[in-house]
């Protein structure tokens, strides 16, 4: 891998780490894409890069997350399930990193987007704020986040999605979502960089770093215009893209 193809993959780290389409899943086609092989050292450097998109949420909502205690750990109280598995199933996970299964898993949430829609179709929220949010439903959220250990489910869509169930406004599920990025995809790169340290050499260094400052410029770009959709659009058209990338890559990639 060379610098043009770590800005390529920070461009679509950053853009699809907050909206709900998986940024694991696109980066592991668009490496298909550009016949990068997934070594140890490639995966990492797919993980490591999220951490500049990370950034970028500390970079917008860093008052709120001084001014909310409270809010913080609600975040870390919904991080513990992700936690706890993403450490038992570790290696498991890093076998399902293949292009056919992020082709699948993208149309089957593409679907459950459209048919979550319609379900809550003229359903009004039933929790006024993230302040009024439980723990209850914090954790529920961590439970379903962690669906999206396997390539393709979208992080952020899972905890959207289950942020709408469980009775949240769209805003305030997307910045949950975002909020919860933040200790998930931590814990995820130190680990990832801890497990697998002796692969990398200078030149992955050099790449890392140029993914990482490009992801974190796109992903402030990413979550601004999420929020500026979902407040007039549903997550349909999302569901629609899921699908028609799904199928496109299963039938030129798989």
């Amino acid at each position: 891998m060379g610098i043009f193809e770590a800005i390529i993959l920070g461009i679509v780290e950053g853009l699809s780490e907050f909206l709900p389409i998986s940024s694991t899943g696109h980066l592991i086609l668009a490496s298909a894409l550009m016949k990068l092989q997934q070594s140890e050292a490639h995966k990492v450097f797919e993980v490591t890069i999220q951490l500049g998109a990370m950034l970028a949420v500390v970079q917008i909502y860093r008052k709120q997350l001084l001014a909310r205690p409270e809010l913080l750990k609600k975040v870390c109280f919904a991080f513990l399930p992700t936690g706890v598995l993403g450490y038992l199933l570790y290696k498991a996970v890093k076998s399902f990193f293949q292009p056919s299964l992020v082709s699948y898993t993208l149309i089957a949430g593409g679907i459950a987007f459209i048919l979550i829609e319609l379900w809550m179709k003229n359903r009004p929220a039933s929790t006024a704020s993230l302040d009024h949010m439980s723990y209850r439903q914090a954790f529920t959220i961590g439970l379903i986040q962690s669906l999206s250990m396997v390539p393709g489910v979208s992080r952020s869509g899972a905890t959207i999605m289950g942020g709408l169930v469980i009775g949240m406004n769209r805003k305030d599920a997307a910045e949950f979502s975002f909020l919860l990025a933040l200790p998930t995809m931590l814990a995820a790169t130190c680990y990832d960089i801890y497990k697998n340290y002796a692969v990398f050499h200078m030149g992955d260094w050099q790449n890392i770093a140029v993914g990482f400052v490009t992801s974190f410029v796109f992903a402030v770009i990413g979550i601004k215009a999420l929020l500026k959709i979902i407040t007039s659009h549903t997550f349909i058209p999302f569901g629609i893209y899921r699908i028609a990338v799904g199928i496109v890559f299963l039938i030129f990639l798989t």
